[in-house]
């Protein structure tokens, strides 16, 4: 499911999408997927597809946050969790850096 949800970030010109493995950092979930979009109304389309594609396969997500805001959109899969963001609170939050002794699994620029 995590490399599908980057393949449907990547349809939708996400920018910085990184895969990130926790599973031997964290119980929370199996994998992170962090994107960005460059404007709130990117973030809010890549976050929507991402939600309707997975719902026509009945997959829906347990929770979603920040889809009002458009700066920073979390769909959380259980297994996977999802943050997108606009650049300045990607900058801000930098999750990459403070899940840094997880396995990187991907990057797609």
């Amino acid at each position: 499911m995590a490399r599908a949800i980057v393949d449907i970030a990547e349809e939708k010109k996400a920018s910085n999408i990184v895969l990130l493995d926790i599973q031997h950092v964290s119980v929370i979930a199996d994998y992170f997927v962090i994107c960005s979009g460059n404007s709130e109304r990117q973030v809010k389309a890549i976050a929507r597809d991402i939600e309707e594609t997975l719902d026509k396969q009945e997959v829906s997500p347990r929770s979603k946050e920040g889809l009002d805001q458009g700066r920073w959109a979390l769909l959380d899969y259980g297994d996977v969790i999802v943050h997108i963001f606009a650049p300045v609170e990607r900058d801000y939050y930098r999750l990459e850096k403070l899940w840094s002794n997880a396995q990187t699994v991907l990057i797609v620029q």
